[in-house]
C-alpha cells in the first residue's frame, strides 16, 4: 500500500512542479501587465497587484500603428494557414493513398525540410523578394510562413489520412461518389483532430515569427506584432509595465486559439463513421 502511494506520488508531484516552472513565467507576465510602476520597479517583489491598473494596456493599445499591426498579424497568419492547410490536404492524400515513383523521396524531402533552420535562408529570401521588388510586403512573409508550416502539415495529415480504414472510402465509391467526393464526404470529417493540431501549430508558428519580417518589412505599416513588441523603450530603460501589457495583449489570440481548437480536437478519428 505505501509503496503504491509512494509510486504515484511522484509522478504526480513531478507534473505539479513542471506545470509551476511553465506557468510562473506566463502569471508573472499578466501580473506585471496590471502592477504600477512603483511596484515593478520595487525591490523586493510583488506577487500580487496590490492596486491593479489598466494603464499599461491603454498605453500599449494607444501606441502609433497598433491596430495596423494586429491587422497586418491576423492576415498573414489566417491566409498562411489556410493556405498550408488546403495543399496539404491534397498532398497527404497523395503520399497515403497513391503509390507513384519518388514517394518515398517526397516524403524524405518533407522531413529535411522539417528539420532545416530557417534563420540559415534568410540571406537567400532577402535576395529574392528584394529582387523580385516586393520588400515591405505581406505576401513575402505569407508565402515563407506557409512554406515553412507546410511540411509538418503534410506529414502530420498523412498519418491521419493513412489511418482512415481504405474501406470507407471505397463504401462510397461503391454507393456512387468519385475519388474527389469520397475524400470530402468520408475522409474530409475524419480529419479533423489532424486540422487542428495542424492549424494551431501554424498559428502559433506565423503569429510569432520574428526574423523574417525584421529583415523583409523596414517599412512600420508591413511589420507585425513580434517587432511591435520591442518599441516599448523610453530614455531610462525598458517601460516594463508596458512591455508585459503588451506581451499579454500579443499571447491573448493564441491563448484562445488554443483553448478553441483544443476543444474541438479531443473526439475519436474515426468514431461513428462505420456504418451498420
Amino acid at each position: 500500500m505505501k509503496r503504491s502511494l509512494f509510486a504515484r506520488f511522484w509522478p504526480n508531484a513531478t507534473a505539479v512542479g513542471l506545470f509551476v516552472v511553465f506557468v510562473f513565467p506566463v502569471y508573472w507576465m499578466f501580473s506585471t501587465a496590471f502592477k504600477p510602476t512603483g511596484d515593478i520597479i520595487s525591490d523586493d517583489p510583488v506577487w500580487f497587484p496590490t492596486d491593479a491598473t489598466l494603464a499599461h494596456f491603454k498605453k500599449a493599445m494607444n501606441a502609433d500603428h497598433f491596430w495596423t499591426l494586429v491587422g497586418n498579424s491576423l492576415t498573414v497568419t489566417v491566409l498562411s494557414v489556410a493556405f498550408s492547410l488546403i495543399i496539404a490536404l491534397v498532398a497527404s492524400f497523395a503520399l497515403a493513398r497513391m503509390r507513384f515513383k519518388g514517394r518515398r523521396g517526397f516524403i524524405i524531402v518533407f522531413m529535411i525540410a522539417q528539420m532545416a533552420p530557417w534563420e540559415v535562408m534568410v540571406i537567400a529570401i532577402y535576395m529574392l523578394v528584394r529582387d523580385s521588388d516586393m520588400l515591405n510586403s505581406l505576401i513575402p512573409l505569407t508565402a515563407f510562413y506557409m512554406i515553412m508550416v507546410l511540411p509538418f502539415t503534410i506529414l502530420t495529415l498523412r498519418g491521419y489520412v493513412a489511418a482512415v480504414p481504405k474501406e470507407l472510402e471505397e463504401s462510397a465509391m461503391v454507393d456512387g461518389c468519385t475519388r474527389p467526393q469520397a475524400f470530402v464526404k468520408v475522409i474530409f470529417p475524419l480529419l479533423a483532430p489532424g486540422l487542428m493540431a495542424t492549424s494551431l501549430f501554424g498559428f502559433i508558428t506565423a503569429w510569432n515569427e520574428f526574423p523574417l519580417v525584421l529583415i523583409l518589412n523596414k517599412d512600420i505599416g508591413a511589420q507585425t506584432l513580434p517587432l511591435w513588441l520591442s518599441s516599448f523603450q523610453t530614455t531610462f530603460g525598458d517601460d516594463w509595465g508596458a512591455t508585459m501589457a503588451a506581451a499579454s495583449i500579443f499571447a491573448v489570440p493564441i491563448l484562445i486559439v488554443f483553448v478553441f481548437l483544443q476543444r474541438r480536437a479531443v473526439s475519436g478519428l474515426t468514431a461513428g463513421a462505420v456504418k451498420g
